[in-house]
């Protein structure tokens, strides 16, 4: 079987690479090659398994004989509910299993060359810096990656002024850094020191606050029940109060 003969990685840096190159084979496996992997798991075929290479090939085989076997072993037998499933769900499935093992297969090699806690963080960090195989195929990272940018605007971009003019609704994080690691740009707060209006508590770091377009208060986005991704497509935000206010039926 390919990547057998291969050497192993043995620093933390190495054994990133090689998953890496594992997770993008299978990535592939699952979507530019998706009909050769779906014709290859045909159903009546024996248990098989999806294998990711560090040559960034891919390969559906039986299960190494050997036991133990040299690396922790694939999900086995994913053919066999090809076809019990719609071709999104078992993709996805599929992929949930392959995340699964390239965390094994990575630790493995850490708990084999002895890595200790600080090499097993930073091996971990490294990792959880990529989407997961499931993200990637059900187009959830691709989403995030989008919701990310509109937040980044929004904080970086928002009006001065929310009372006139159909501006979109204020949205921001409290103060914290100036760019987070997740690339948000944070400024301060245009609320300053209010609290709340539905909780009347103050924000934690990195809370995700809306103002409301009639009442000019400012709103945890979470006591409202508004994502940072609901409010990119709010163009003029009402509060529940100011909303219970316009829709009351007059008597």
């Amino acid at each position: 079987m390919e990547g057998s003969a291969m050497q192993n990685p043995r620093t933390v840096e190495e054994v990133f690479t090689d998953f890496k190159a594992r997770r993008t084979s299978i990535i592939k496996a699952l979507t530019i090659d998706v009909e050769d992997f779906f014709h290859q798991c045909h159903p009546e075929k024996e248990n098989l398994c999806l294998y990711g290479f560090p040559s960034e090939h891919w390969e559906v085989n039986l299960p190494a004989e050997e036991v133990p076997p040299e690396l922790p072993e694939p999900a086995l037998g994913i053919n066999f509910a090809r076809d019990g499933m719609q071709q999104k769900d078992w993709l996805t499935l599929v992929a949930v299993h392959s995340d699964a093992w390239l965390l094994s297969v990575a630790f493995y090699f850490g708990a084999r060359f002895g890595f200790d806690q600080a090499d097993r963080k930073r091996l971990f960090t490294m990792i959880n810096d990529l989407p997961t195989i499931s993200e990637v195929v059900t187009g959830l990272a691709k989403k995030q990656g989008k919701e990310k940018s509109s937040v980044s605007n929004h904080s970086s971009n928002k009006p001065k002024s929310n009372s006139k003019g159909g501006s979109e609704p204020q949205v921001e994080y409290s103060r914290g850094v100036d760019e987070d690691e997740n690339g948000f740009e944070e400024e301060d707060e245009e609320h300053g020191e209010s609290k709340c209006g539905a909780c009347g508590e103050n924000g934690a770091e990195e809370q995700f606050w809306i103002c409301c377009d009639s009442c000019e208060r400012w709103f945890h986005g979470k006591c409202v029940k508004i994502t940072p991704a609901r409010a990119d497509h709010i163009k003029h935000y009402k509060c529940p109060s100011c909303s219970h206010k316009r829709s009351r039926p007059i008597s």
